[in-house]
């Protein structure tokens, strides 16, 4: 079965493509680790197709992904391929929003998430890392801030930082932050 995802993603994918393909894995066919592997592939289409459908699992299967959350989680601060990068940071965003679903918030509490912080900042101040990694970072770190309060002061000052040397979308996310944090103070 590993065979047929591959060679289905082996082409260019639409977004109707991929929810057939991420309600195939739901019916377990193949797991939300097999996407995790393949979202390392050499080829970095198959990469980010891979970390595509993965994130689409995530969102309309998210079952078939509790399983391998924590490998999900020690493979994120590995992942280089800058396409399959930002369905990562858009995973890991929802996984720790507020309203996410309560066994993922229990496994976010448990897991040890220092080393996640740490890479998700310094993706922040990567000036190769795209806009819209950095919006899902800025996310990622501002949610965190439930679970390590040290977080706040330091986004701050990054975010004060990068304010000059980002794009106006960047700016746009950065005033939503403040906002945020003014609002939880």
């Amino acid at each position: 079965m590993m065979q047929f995802l591959i060679d289905a993603i082996k082409t260019t994918l639409t977004k109707t493509k991929v929810e057939q393909l991420a309600a195939i894995a739901s019916a377990e066919t193949f797991s939300a680790k097999d996407l995790i592997d393949l979202s390392f592939d050499d080829d970095e289409q198959i990469g980010f197709r891979a970390a595509w459908i993965l994130e689409r699992i995530y969102s309309n299967h998210q079952e078939r992904f509790l399983p391998d959350v924590d490998y999900f989680l020690a493979k994120l601060p590995s992942q280089t391929n800058l396409s399959a990068l930002r369905h990562y940071v858009k995973i890991l965003a929802f996984m720790t929003k507020k309203n996410a679903s309560p066994m993922i918030k229990d496994i976010i509490e448990a897991y040890d998430t220092e080393s996640i912080v740490e890479v998700v900042f310094g993706w922040l101040i990567d000036d190769k890392i795209p806009v819209a990694v950095k919006s899902h970072c800025l996310n990622i770190l501002a949610n965190f801030n439930r679970k390590h309060s040290w977080i706040k002061d330091e986004l701050i000052e990054t975010m004060e930082f990068l304010i000059d040397k980002e794009s106006i979308a960047f700016f746009a996310k950065v005033k939503q932050i403040r906002k945020q944090f003014s609002v939880c103070s």
